[in-house]
């Protein structure tokens, strides 16, 4: 069922966002179906995520992002061991874009200092905060659980300061060690 939002669109205008989804342009579809409409009736941001949503949904497309595969501790050794200086510390990490929370998962290494990410670690959207699936964060405990398993093999460290609630601020191993 189409939204009064999409009804009210061009066909020129639908065909256009419609092109955006089917190369995945998910911010870009919004803002195209915002700007289609003039200033004083546009759609909230919100309103443009539903109807941009649900266009994915009508051309068979899946709106939200596939979790990564997991994550192969024999695959993260030889990657780490590929580095061309001593590994110091593995270390996990929240990051986040336009779909919402990730772990990295990152070797560091010494003289000079430099960090390398090893693997990004997501399992799904921010939409997960609104049907109430997290917490747990399933991409911290997986990144908890194989950080942790290759900081044992290297013999190193393995910190993740904040495994229980995604942050930017949270103090890095350097910091802290």
């Amino acid at each position: 069922m189409d939204s009064p939002i999409w009804a009210e669109l061009s066909a020129t205008e639908r065909s256009a966002v419609d092109g955006l989804i089917q190369k995945d342009h998910r911010i870009a579809a919004v803002q195209r179906l915002r700007k289609a409409f003039p200033v004083g009736s546009r759609p909230g941001l919100y309103e443009a995520l539903e109807v941009v949503a649900e266009r994915y949904r009508a051309l068979g497309r899946r709106f939200e992002r596939y979790p990564t595969p997991p994550l192969d501790l024999l695959t993260l050794t030889e990657e780490v061991t590929a580095l061309p200086r001593r590994t110091v510390a593995i270390e996990a990490l929240w990051d986040g874009d336009t779909d919402g929370w990730c772990v990295d998962l990152v070797a560091l290494t010494d003289d000079p200092p430099a960090e390398h990410r090893l693997a990004i670690i997501r399992h799904g959207s921010d939409m997960r905060l609104f049907d109430g699936s997290v917490p747990p964060w399933p991409e911290a405990q997986e990144a908890s659980t194989v950080g942790r398993a290759l900081a044992e093999h290297l013999a190193v460290p393995f910190h993740f300061a904040s495994p229980d609630e995604p942050g930017l601020e949270s103090p890095r191993w350097r910091t802290t060690s």
